[in-house]
């Protein structure tokens, strides 16, 4: 009885120290924007920054606009990344990707522009942004992008796995 206690004393005083992050999105009633919105992406403290460990996002309804067109463009963005001292907070993020919906970009733009956009947000050690973009006029386009922190060995893996990139 007493390790069933202290566990869950542990997982309060675990949630209690998350609420100090002062996270706006989480737990409050959603807005929807409706154009590109980089001002909505959160983090919080990563407790495990020694460590290397992977984070993975995977957003298979992603949607934005043609910038000449104006017609939808749907996609899978799949995000993995090498957290440093900061992490994107999951509900911020889908609120940031789903402010593409009426964003007018070509599909390389806007995966290059999340890769940016994190980069800045997080200073992640590694990350990488795939886009797996819906057939239109009979092809698909799966833009890819990466970056890992100069003057480290991220920023070889980054290279590393650029050069060495296939989608499937």
């Amino acid at each position: 009885m007493f390790k069933y206690f202290d566990a869950k004393h542990q997982i309060k005083k675990k949630m209690k120290s998350r609420k100090e992050e002062n996270l706006r999105a989480l737990g409050r009633d959603t807005d929807y924007l409706d154009d590109y919105a980089p001002e909505v992406l959160e983090t919080f403290e990563n407790k495990h920054p020694d460590n290397d460990y992977w984070v993975q996002f995977n957003c298979p309804e992603f949607t934005s606009l043609c910038p000449i067109t104006g017609q939808p463009d749907f996609a899978e963005i799949k995000i993995m990344y090498l957290p440093a001292e900061r992490m994107v907070e999951s509900k911020s993020l889908k609120l940031y990707l789903f402010s593409f919906r009426n964003h007018g970009d070509f599909h390389e733009d806007c995966v290059n522009i999340i890769m940016k956009d994190l980069v800045r947000l997080m200073d992640p050690k590694y990350i990488e942004v795939t886009g797996l973009f819906t057939p239109r006029g009979g092809i698909s386009i799966y833009p890819f992008a990466n970056y890992g922190r100069p003057g480290t060995k991220y920023e070889a893996m980054a290279e590393q796995r650029l050069l060495s990139h296939q989608i499937i």
